[in-house]
């Protein structure tokens, strides 16, 4: 098992909370992760496993071991149990372990219950930021970061995805409350390939699917609290060109992205029509991991005017704001800063980096060209 760069910050908030749930993707590591801590495992998707965690909570509740509750959104009867457990014995912490794989589901659940009791963290596919082997590293932008979709077992890859985005639309979501059959589903996934990184347009989406733009702006919350596409906002300044509003939308793992486009190899992906936009969407979601795993908390946005005048990545927190451009390049020119610098000019931006796929870092006062291992050092600092 590779160790993942959210367990000592895991281990901190059971030290600090009575609860702590992890969120995130289906297959991204979350019961691999929490069968490392020991403690009794309870999967409330199956009825034997309810049915033993009604028998035992008392005994359980008076234990000292962790209690681990899998997809705890299936079993709604469990969170009246856990407030009044936990409120019986408020100074005890590290009694319970909550894994959910649906935001949506979960967080009704949680602030009507544990509200004030429970801490609460997102576990992602394998980030680049948790590879050290460089034969895993150079291919994590093509096969993503599902430990079993190809990064640690390079031949899984299209294959895996191929079959995961089937069952998520046949199964998985449907059963968490998606209202939308397979095949819309399926084409719904196809279409937001197609469009990764532009931005959101409901309307013409819905024409493709003989939806209306309302159903498909819910598909697109519910995926989003699926965890399989982030929906960045557009970024709100008080200057004279008139914004962009609308957000855009990535599939936030490049592997199922990829599957999509029926992109098989490096070959294929560099030569893909949407190298570029996909290059970007990695980019942003290794960037947004690794603060969350450093515990930094910045507001992620992208700017555009009515003139095309663009930043592919803001980043804010209180006074401090961050300008990005992410370039598919070994080779960024001075016309690629200069760009940069007159956009981030418009938003007063502190600093401005240009993401390359050039090694290294340079740095000139406000100005720096790097690559995305640097980045990610600086950001995680």
């Amino acid at each position: 098992m590779l160790a993942r760069r959210i367990e000592p910050l895991l281990r901190a908030r059971l030290r600090a909370y009575p609860a702590v749930a992890v969120v995130g993707p289906r297959q991204s590591g979350k019961t691999t992760l929490a069968r490392s801590l020991g403690g009794h495992f309870f999967d409330l998707e199956q009825d034997a496993d309810r049915l033993r965690l009604d028998l035992d909570w008392a005994d359980l509740a008076r234990g000292r071991e962790l209690v681990v509750l899998d997809e705890a959104q299936e079993w709604p009867d469990v969170f009246p149990r856990l407030r009044g457990t936990i409120d019986a014995d408020r100074q005890r912490n590290g009694r319970f372990l909550l894994l959910g794989s649906v935001s949506p589901s979960l967080m009704p659940h949680v602030s009507e219950s544990l509200a004030g009791r429970l801490s609460l963290l997102e576990l992602t596919p394998l980030a680049r930021s948790e590879l050290a082997d460089e034969a895993r590293l150079a291919r994590h932008w093509l096969v993503g970061g599902y430990p079993d979709g190809g990064i640690l077992t390079p031949e899984r890859f299209p294959q895996w995805q191929e079959d995961h985005l089937s069952l998520l639309a046949l199964r998985d979501l449907p059963e968490r409350g998606l209202p939308a059959a397979a095949r819309t589903t399926r084409r719904l996934f196809q279409l937001l390939a197609a469009t990764h990184g532009q931005e959101w347009n409901a309307s013409q989406l819905g024409r493709s699917l003989g939806l209306a733009y309302h159903t498909v702006n819910r598909y697109r919350d519910f995926l989003e609290g699926a965890f399989l596409i982030r929906v960045l906002p557009a970024y709100r300044a008080n200057i004279r060109k008139r914004l962009v509003k609308r957000p855009k939308v990535f599939w936030r793992d490049s592997g199922l992205l990829h599957a999509l486009l029926r992109v098989r190899n490096r070959e294929a992906l560099l030569a893909h029509p949407l190298a570029g936009a996909s290059w970007e969407g990695y980019v942003v979601e290794q960037i947004l991991t690794a603060l969350r795993e450093a515990g930094r908390s910045m507001d992620a946005y992208f700017l555009r005017t009515s003139d095309h005048k663009e930043l592919d990545l803001v980043l804010e927190a209180g006074a401090e704001l961050w300008a990005l451009e992410i370039k598919l390049t070994t080779a960024p020119r001075r016309e690629d800063m200069a760009r940069l610098n007159a956009h981030a000019d418009l938003i007063g931006a502190g600093r401005r980096f240009l993401v390359t796929r050039q090694r290294g870092w340079t740095e000139r006062g406000s100005q720096i060209v790097c690559d995305l291992e640097s980045f990610l050092r600086e950001a995680a600092g």
